[in-house]
């Protein structure tokens, strides 16, 4: 199975065409990402099978949790010289097509990220008798806490190289500990709003980091230290994304797998004028 964060590595690749053209050209995008697609399906489908495309929904149940989550990120895009709402509904467009006319199982649920979605059907099939080979594409180091499964990989299509990790289980202990700012998510050490409010964070030793992820936070945190270490574990680890979340994921992708179209989309070809794909159709 193949599992493609979809917003992760299309809003990579759109950005390139962004930066050489002042208008996004949806004809441009659509035919950016079903050439991605078509790539990745021939040069990984014949060992990993199946494409799975995982989107984020709109609602992230970590916000629920944690109100500043990717907060940072609403901000620096209504400062960004960029459409972001032209850009998303491009992507969103385009992702209704795949979903209605691609024999691909397009997976998007309500409160769940990619990350989500990705760590929830690794997970799943690690639970098969004989668990099949799973391919990450994505540049997240987020899912390298995934390679603790022998049958994983990840790759990242923008950088074209495989990603690996020796300890997953000491990556993901200072991921925690250190926060994720790009996340919005401040190390332990700091207050919620650290990064909304333009605070800095308290800072964290080398010292001390390479001796913290070798303990128990309990050995290391105070009261209020340990609240912040918690916050940051249910926001990072994988392992700890609510079971409804996890019911729902899995439900869909049994549903979709049975049920998802296996015919090539010959009008859908036409009808947008994809000349130079048309002619490469039986790699869909």
């Amino acid at each position: 199975m193949i599992l493609i964060d979809m917003n992760q590595c299309m809003i990579s690749n759109l950005m390139m065409q962004v930066k050489t053209n002042n208008e996004l050209d949806i004809n441009l995008v659509r035919h950016m990402v079903l050439r991605s697609l078509k790539h990745y399906k021939k040069t990984f489908g014949e060992e990993y099978g199946q494409l799975v495309l995982c989107y984020d929904s709109k609602f992230y149940w970590r916000r629920e949790l944690f109100p500043f989550y990717k907060q940072n990120r609403k901000k620096d895009r209504e400062n960004s010289s960029h459409d972001w709402n032209q850009i998303f509904n491009c992507l969103n467009t385009i992702r209704d097509e795949i979903r209605e006319n691609f024999p691909y199982v397009v997976m998007e649920i309500y409160g769940a990220e990619a990350d989500d979605i990705i760590s929830v059907l690794t997970n799943y099939m690690s639970k098969k008798d004989t668990a099949e080979k799973v391919l990450i594409l994505s540049g997240d180091k987020d899912f390298l806490q995934l390679s603790k499964y022998s049958f994983v990989r990840q790759y990242n299509p923008i950088q074209k190289k495989y990603l690996t990790l020796e300890n997953p289980k000491q990556f993901l202990m200072e991921h925690i500990i250190k926060g994720d700012r790009s996340d919005g998510i401040p190390n332990f050490l700091s207050d919620d709003d650290t990064f909304i409010s333009g605070k800095r964070q308290k800072p964290i030793s080398k010292k001390n980091l390479c001796r913290w992820i070798e303990s128990n936070p309990e050995s290391f945190c105070s009261k209020e230290q340990l609240k912040n270490y918690e916050r940051n574990r249910k926001l990072i680890d994988l392992s700890c994304i609510p079971k409804e979340i996890c019911n729902k994921i899995v439900e869909e992708f049994e549903l979709l797998n049975r049920t998802v179209r296996r015919g090539v989309p010959i009008n859908y070809f036409l009808e947008h004028k994809l000349s130079t794909l048309l002619s490469e159709m039986e790699d869909f």
